[in-house]
């Protein structure tokens, strides 16, 4: 059963509300008291789940209170799968400018073959460091041809899964059903159990 309160080990005041939002229907509160800022700690894993991994013990040990943490990107196919993990730092720390390197880089790609996908991973740490859980999700979509709609943070106004409107587009329960981290928040509960729904 996954701890009541959480710690979130994230600065993204967009992720914070989102993590909010998704888990509170399970009885799981979020507090993420790091506030704007560089990078909690450097994400130097190979993979989403290595990087999710340090940042939750980072927390968790700095803390001694049980964490959630993510690490999540998009892989776009006719960029060979990048920029993947390296998503948030892809040409800068700067989030519409990492996606206007995106959609510089596909100019000339047609529509057909601009495929992607959003990834995220979770893990949770208890307050000893101790991995707990861990779970992942994934969406289908395509590199729209040009930033669509204000709501959202990083890739998600040039990241469409109807291949017509952005995530930056949908509005909050649209988005929580499409996105990546949705799907992986609905997957952590079915796996380990909320506190008002253990399994």
């Amino acid at each position: 059963m996954l701890p009541r309160e959480l710690l979130l080990a994230s600065h993204n005041a967009g992720k914070v509300a989102e993590f909010e939002r998704l888990l509170a229907p399970y009885g799981i509160s979020i507090k993420a008291p790091f506030g704007e800022g560089a990078e909690l700690v450097a994400e130097t894993g190979a993979s989403y789940l290595e990087n999710a991994r340090l940042k939750a013990l980072y927390v968790a040990q700095k803390t001694g209170t049980a964490t959630l943490a993510d690490d999540s990107g998009v892989e776009v196919d006719a960029l060979g799968g990048a920029p993947g993990i390296h998503t948030a730092r892809f040409v800068s720390g700067v989030s519409w400018e990492n996606s206007r390197e995106i959609l510089l880089r596909l100019m000339a790609v047609p529509w057909a073959e601009r495929t992607a996908r959003m990834v995220a991973v979770l893990v949770v740490v208890d307050g000893a460091g101790y991995e707990v859980a861990m779970s992942h999700g994934v969406v289908e979509g395509r590199i729209l041809t040009w930033p669509r709609g204000q709501a959202g943070f990083g890739v998600d106004p040039i990241f469409s899964v109807d291949g017509v409107h952005s995530l930056a587009q949908a509005s909050p329960e649209q988005k929580d059903a499409w996105s990546h981290r949705g799907q992986a928040v609905r997957n952590l509960i079915e796996g380990y159990g909320s506190p008002e729904h253990p399994q």
